[in-house]
This record gives C-alpha cells, structure tokens and sequence, in this order.
C-alpha cells in the first residue's frame, strides 16, 4: 500500500469524534485506507446486495455487530444514520464508527440532519504526485503524469489509462449517476462530461456549455452537482476583493484527475499530449488539484481562489492564509522567461497583501527572482510545503 497523506489526520480525529466520513471519488482507494488504517474494525460494504438487505431489515443488530465498525457506501442505506445517532449519543465512544461513500451530497445531507457536531468530514482523493514521489513513482515527462493520472488501481494493478478510464466512466455512469439523478439520454450526458473537459482551466460560461450540449442552463447547474457531488470536478471562486478593479466573476472549471480529463479528450498517449490545444490547461489543472490534494488530505479546506481584472490580466492561483497572500502561476512551457512573472509583479503594485510568489512551471530549473520562486513541476512538493 503507497501511504497516504490523510492516514495522519484520520487517526487523529478518529480518537476525537465518535464518527469519522471519510468521502472522496469511486476508487480513489477509501476502502484500502479504513481497512489498514483500522484491521480491528468489523467492516461491512452496504455495496453488497445481501449486507445492504441485512441492514435495512434489521438496522439495530446490523449496528451492534462489532464494537468499532467501518461502514463503506453508507449513503445506500441512509435509515443508519438515525440509528448510529442513537447509539453514539450513549455510548459515547470515540471512532465508533468510520463511514464512506462516493457522494459528498447525499452523504453530507444526512450527516447535517442527524450527526452535526458528532462527526468529523475528511475527503480522500486519488494519489497526490507527492503520494507516488514518495513511493518512488518516477514519470519521465509531466505529459506522462497527465495521461497516466492518479488513480491507484491504475498503478496497483499496472492497468494502461486507455484500458482503465473508460471503464472507470461505464461505472461512474452507471451507479453513481443514476443514484444522484434520473438522467434519461446517458449518452448526452458523456456528452456533456466531454464538452466540460474541454473547457478545463477555462471561465465556466454555463450558456456556451448549454448551448453545445443541447440542453438548457437548468439542467447544466444540475449536471455540474452531480460531477461536483461525486468528486469528478470542482469549481475554483474568483478572489472577490477588487483594489479598485473590474473583476471577473465566473468561476473556473477543474477536474480532480488529468486522467480522466485526457480520456474524455480522446487523447491516446502521452505523446499527443505536447502538441494539444489543452496542454496549458491541463498543465494547470494539475498544479491546482495538487494544491487542493495537499489541504484535503491534511484535514483542511481549500484556500484556492484565482485572480483575473476585466483586461484579462490573470493569476491562476491565489492561496489566502488569512494574513497575506501567495499567488501561483503555471507555465507549461519548459524552458524559462521572464514573463513568467509578469502577472505576479502587476499584482504586486496594487496591493501590499502579497507574501511569498510562485510560478510552477514545466522545467527542471528553480530560480530566485526579485518577483517571486520558480520551481519546476517535478519540485511542486516545495510550494504544498508551505501551505
């Protein structure tokens, strides 16, 4: 098993809360996690039609068969949620039971009506580029990274990304889809989760993303919940504060794994990759979802936003620690200029917030300027230690 990052922090508030969530995208390596995190535990998958059976018939004694239990795809029995309520309410019990599931809505719809204030709320996502550098996982390009992705059964059971990712979608479709919403027309909505991959790294323009789907805005918002729900995309806000400048006010759309992104590009190899009209974005959408990896696995929320005035002068990322700010630019070229940090220095004459700056780029160089760090992608450890 390759360590993951939030092993810490969920054995930490595992003796804290009597119940730990632990949420994060279909096979993003949940199960493998609880289980060696906790080999004492009674574990139960309510995926299994006949422990799922048990469960709702006999809710009480499904409960009481162990003393510490992980329960995995809880969200498929939601009647248990009254239930361990109950029993944690007199037991008292810290780590009485770690429950997962595949889909932050349903699962936190639940969590808010019976266990606020008993629960902690961790997500697990596919490996971080941290996680696989530490286990000596090497890529000889980052355009290898990109393609290759981070899910681990892909490098459990050395499964090639174009085998893998189509599957991985079929089921994706098939039960997380369909549990979420009655989408009728399944082939629109693959339709839909391409177009969307399209527009990685871009202003989410929900009318253009209706208009090419063939579907109506309403029904675009609910599409993207879905993604967001079960942990395909997600949307980074724009920093709100304005020092006296027209702001844009979209948010940007991301995907959780460049793998999946590259196989709904119909992208074949890792090669096609340096020559695609994506390949910024792409690029980006790798160092961003690194960044929000490295909070979600230590417990923490995303403190990502992106930066961008009316003329088009933009900031890919900009951390907020509540003192000052850090903004991070991506540059997949692989050879430096200057003009990495033109961005970062205009930013710099209007506002004093500014602390430390970043430009992760796709070299091996690092470099000290006057404006900030340059870093290259294989060295990203750097910046997510400073976080």
């Amino acid at each position: 098993m390759i360590p993951r990052e939030l092993n810490q922090k969920l054995a930490q508030l595992a003796e804290k809360f009597p119940v730990v969530s632990v949420t994060g995208p279909r096979q993003s390596g949940k199960t493998t996690l609880l289980q060696n995190s906790f080999p004492d535990y009674q574990y139960y998958s309510l995926e299994d039609p006949d422990i799922r059976l048990f469960a709702q018939n006999d809710p009480r004694n499904f409960l009481a068969a162990g003393s510490h239990i992980i329960i995995d795809e809880i969200q498929r029995v939601p009647e248990l949620f009254s239930y361990i309520q109950t029993i944690t309410d007199q037991s008292k019990i810290p780590g009485q039971f770690i429950i997962s599931g595949s889909q932050s809505f349903l699962l936190n719809e639940k969590i808010s009506q019976s266990l606020a204030g008993r629960v902690a709320i961790l997500h697990l996502l596919p490996f971080s580029f941290t996680e696989l550098k530490k286990a000596g996982i090497s890529f000889s390009s980052y355009e290898d990274l990109l393609f290759k992705g981070y899910y681990p059964r892909i490098y459990d059971m050395e499964i090639d990304p174009g085998d893998f990712y189509p599957n991985y979608l079929q089921t994706y479709i098939e039960r997380d889809v369909r549990l979420l919403q009655n989408i009728q027309d399944l082939d629109q909505f693959i339709r839909f989760m391409k177009l969307a991959a399209g527009r990685t790294g871009q202003l989410l323009n929900l009318t253009s993303l209706a208009s090419d789907t063939g579907i109506s805005v309403n029904t675009v918002k609910s599409w993207l919940t879905v993604l967001e729900a079960s942990f395909i995309i997600f949307l980074l806000q724009p920093y709100h504060k304005n020092y006296n400048k027209r702001l844009v006010k979209m948010p940007k759309l991301y995907f959780y794994d460049t793998g999946l992104v590259s196989s709904l590009l119909d992208i074949q190899s890792a090669n096609q990759i340096k020559s695609h009209y994506l390949l910024g974005g792409l690029f980006e959408n790798f160092v961003i979802a690194e960044i929000v990896k490295s909070r979600y696995h230590r417990g923490l929320r995303s403190n990502c936003y992106f930066w961008r005035d009316h003329k088009g002068r933009e900031i890919d990322c900009i951390l907020n620690d509540g003192t000052n700010l850090l903004p991070v630019e991506m540059k997949a070229a692989k050879t430096f200029s200057t003009e990495f940090f033109a961005n970062i220095s205009f930013l710099k004459q209007i506002t004093d917030e500014i602390g430390d700056a970043y430009v992760v780029f796709g070299g091996d160089q690092a470099l000290d300027t006057k404006a900030g760090k340059l870093i290259g992608w294989r060295d990203i450890d750097q910046l997510l230690n400073r976080l």
